[in-house]
């Protein structure tokens, strides 16, 4: 896959550690002062008190040109002044985010339209295997989660015309 020349100031990491959502949506504020609006999506681990711990591995050398593959994307469908699109990696718990994405536009549309563009596109792609953990039984209590045909159909609505 080749590197991507992104338009606009993207931030797209694959974090270890967990974040602050708060302090990232701050900074990414601060830095586009210009910017009409910012939308942003948190995804968390569920607490419904039936999932112990979720564990999101992925494929180094696709993930991260992937996500800049999508950002890309996004900033050349709408006119955005900045894009970040965080994911954890790692063993996560309750409640800890696993996902923010945030686009910075003039017009609250192109926002709105472009975190959801890349939200979808993330949950359903292939460089990310996710696994939760709920209780005790076969294999410690862990199976593995994988995309609904909802999740494909949510992305696969942006090739519309």
């Amino acid at each position: 896959m080749a590197r991507v020349k992104l338009s606009a100031p993207a931030d797209v990491r694959i974090l270890e550690n967990g974040f602050s959502v708060g302090e990232a949506l701050a900074a990414f504020n601060a830095g586009h002062p210009v910017s009409g609006g910012i939308a942003s999506f948190v995804g968390k681990v569920r607490p419904d008190g039936e999932v112990k711990a979720l564990e999101l591995t992925h494929y180094a050398p696709l993930t991260l040109p992937g996500m800049e593959e999508i950002a890309g994307r996004a900033l050349e469908r709408w006119q955005l002044d900045g894009i970040l699109a965080w994911h954890r990696i790692g063993t996560l718990t309750s409640g800890q985010p696993i996902v923010l994405v945030a686009a910075a536009a003039r017009h609250r549309r192109a926002a709105f339209d472009a975190t959801d563009f890349v939200m979808d596109h993330l949950k359903s792609a292939a460089w990310f295997w996710k696994r939760e953990r709920r209780g005790s039984g076969p294999n410690g209590g862990w199976h593995w989660i994988t995309p609904h045909d909802a999740d494909y159909a949510a992305r696969n609505r942006w090739d519309s015309p």
